[in-house]
């Protein structure tokens, strides 16, 4: 979508970081922007920041998708058709594979994988209906092509956020709509604090906090790239039509040794077929 002035976005996770990042981004485009966060007193601060023109706001919860709808409707019904649809929301968790509790799991990809396709399930006909063209952006991560040790549940879901956009731009690409796949490393935010509302059950959230693993997390993404500069790269992209939205230098080097990693593997494997 090259001209994003005059359209109507559709933002989750809008109360802070890269989300509120990009609702003020898009205003200063000249787009109208729905502001859509769990946190309901955070959501009205942050439309307090930017101001009530051209914004509307809709606390949901992504992972429930009856809640999508409603905050869809409150969107088409405040600015008509919806252009750009930003699935941002998410959360992270960690754990050693073995002691992560299923009730986790389930939290985590409730949100991080279902509340990307509910997002994409609810707005796809609608922009396919009204024909202006459009535009998906997908917030997965530089974890979505690279992995570590002790996020396992976080990696697995960004990795899914990174093919299924993949595929979608496939798809949309007759329809006029682009697809674009957020792929941050550290960036300012307050992702570091969401365990706090996984299930009950879950018991290694709880030792997190006080971890050194903990510290050292919250130090990356307090002094990460700043939400606002992250945001503008991504609107950028957007117009640009670019599928992957990188931004540390520093990352390149992994996500170059897994591609060579896989070839590695492809090629040896192609051998023992004897070709």
């Amino acid at each position: 979508m090259t001209d994003i002035k005059n359209k109507t976005a559709f933002v989750t996770g809008a109360a802070s970081g890269i989300g509120f990042a990009l609702a003020e981004g898009l205003l200063k485009r000249g787009a109208k922007v729905m502001m859509v966060d769990i946190d309901a007193e955070g959501l009205a601060a942050a439309q307090e920041k930017l101001g009530t023109e051209n914004t509307a706001i809709a606390v949901c919860d992504v992972a429930d998708p009856d809640a999508v709808k409603s905050a869809a409707a409150v969107a088409i019904e405040s600015f008509g058709n919806v252009h750009l649809i930003f699935n941002n929301a998410g959360v992270s968790l960690p754990g050693r594979p073995g002691r992560i509790a299923l009730e986790d799991w389930r939290w985590i990809t409730d949100i991080n994988i279902l509340g990307v396709v509910y997002g994409c399930e609810t707005f796809i006909p609608h922009i396919v209906g009204h024909g202006e063209g459009g535009h998906i952006i997908n917030t997965a991560s530089t974890a979505g092509h690279v992995t570590g040790i002790g996020m396992a549940p976080y990696f697995a879901t960004k990795f899914a956020v990174v093919g299924y956009s993949e595929a979608l731009s496939q798809e949309l690409a007759e329809a006029g709509i682009g697809v674009s796949c957020l792929c941050p490393t550290w960036v300012k935010s307050n992702i570091h604090n969401t365990p706090d509302k996984a299930p009950v059950a879950g018991q290694y959230r709880y030792k997190f906090k006080s971890s050194k693993a903990y510290e050292t997390i919250k130090g990356y993404i307090e002094n990460g790239m700043d939400a606002d500069v992250y945001a503008e790269l991504c609107l950028k992209s957007v117009e640009a039509n670019r599928l992957h939205v990188f931004n540390d230098p520093e990352a390149r080097a992994a996500v170059e040794a897994r591609a060579q990693s896989l070839l590695t593997d492809y090629d040896a494997n192609l051998r023992d077929l004897g070709h």
